[in-house]
């Protein structure tokens, strides 16, 4: 039976939804591509669905060369970020482009987006651009864009706690100069674990308001607090600890952009690179179709097949509080989704109840329901190898499956 959530567990859940319809939650993706990428298998006929987020993924998923990419999401700010990238991939050189999204820090950003980006943009979008020039003016307390957000106001937090300790501060700074995996195992043995894990940042990376900062819902956080010995904080600690000892940091812009505030040129998602923005530039950039709505109101707002669905971990609350959408949305893929159509999302549960418990609609039987696992081939051997990778490492699982229907 699900548990019930009490009364702080409402009252953490309104906090969330406050936040969520007033604020831009992602900076940057926290999904990594590389995985997508081998998951997905795009081809040049393929139409991609993917939650938006940020944006990084859906530019990533456009080098890739495929027919169309429709990003969603029902929190215009995201579209709003993701429009803003479209357009500098339009107007602007490399340099300026690297500036912004890749330092994070323009200082002549106000005199670009008024004389070069602002007309590119959704009336929404120039509002909420128009009120936030200073995001990337790299002045006073602010490193960058990637201290804004409310992901950007936890990593500005957690840089504030290491910049009490020296040491902890220089030991970062060499972990992310290694290059081995050698090397990255003694600094984070001998220099970083011992001075990271103090009381006060334990204490802060466990809290609820932490993480609905982080974009993580309460049934999210319930579900990272019980699957580790020592809740949240043993949870994130075990995370880190395999991404710093086991994946090369060299590569690992995800973590890097939050403990220096930007990329480097040579650790950076593939669109920031001067020949994958190239190609975007000349015309691939052009297959990103962005929506602010709901997955249920675009699949239902259209005929024309998706081959490819990448839905993030977005299932994990809407199984907890409206399993009804749920049900409705994936009865609405089913019937959008082409023969064979492949599927991708990622779990802060290793096993995630909801997949057991959903009945949907028939898209060929009206009237007929089927059990959710029914309509979907996993291919459990390809995910967890490919989790194992996973330069991020928050999620408890990876899925990848294709639609099947009986």
């Amino acid at each position: 039976m699900k548990p019930q959530p009490t009364t702080l567990d409402r009252v953490h859940q309104r906090f969330f939804n406050a936040i969520y319809d007033r604020s831009l939650l992602y900076n940057a993706c926290w999904e990594d591509p590389a995985l997508d990428r081998v998951a997905l298998q795009l081809g040049a006929d393929d139409a991609v669905l993917v939650i938006t987020s940020a944006g990084c993924n859906a530019l990533d998923y456009a080098l890739q060369a495929p027919r169309v990419v429709h990003a969603v999401d029902a929190n215009p700010r995201q579209t709003a970020l993701l429009e803003l990238k479209i357009a500098g991939i339009r107007r602007l050189c490399h340099e300026d482009f690297f500036k912004l999204f890749g330092r994070g820090a323009a200082r002549d950003f106000e005199q670009m987006y008024f004389d070069s980006l602002r007309r590119d943009l959704s009336p929404f979008a120039q509002g909420f651009w128009d009120e936030r020039t200073h995001w990337f003016s790299g002045c006073g307390w602010r490193r960058s864009f990637y201290d804004c957000g409310l992901s950007g106001l936890v990593a500005r937090a957690c840089w504030g706690m290491v910049d009490c300790q020296p040491a902890l501060r220089g030991s970062i700074e060499r972990l992310l100069n290694a290059t081995s995996l050698a090397e990255q195992q003694e600094i984070y043995d001998r220099d970083m674990e011992p001075r990271l894990w103090t009381k006060g940042m334990n204490w802060a990376v466990s809290r609820r308001a932490t993480m609905s900062l982080l974009g993580v819902p309460y049934p999210q956080a319930r579900a990272v607090e019980s699957s580790h010995s020592q809740g949240i904080a043993g949870f994130i600690q075990a995370c880190i600890r395999y991404v710093f000892r086991q994946l090369p940091i060299w590569t690992n812009y995800f973590w890097t952009v939050y403990l220096r505030g930007a990329y480097s040129r040579t650790c950076c998602p593939e669109y920031l690179k001067p020949e994958q923005f190239a190609a975007l530039k000349g015309g691939l950039v052009d297959r990103i179709a962005p929506h602010t709505t709901t997955v249920t109101r675009f699949l239902e707002s259209g005929a024309e097949p998706i081959s490819r669905f990448v839905l993030l971990d977005h299932m994990d609350w809407m199984s907890y509080y409206y399993p009804d959408a749920l049900a409705e949305e994936w009865s609405a893929l089913l019937r959008r989704a082409s023969p064979g159509a492949r599927v991708l999302f990622r779990s802060a549960s290793e096993h995630p109840g909801f997949l057991d418990q959903l009945a949907v609609a028939h898209p060929h039987r009206p009237g007929q329901r089927l059990n959710l696992p029914d309509a979907l081939r996993f291919d459990r051997g390809l995910a967890d190898r490919l989790h194992q990778l996973d330069r991020v490492h928050t999620y408890a699982s990876f899925h990848v499956a294709e639609v099947a229907v009986p």
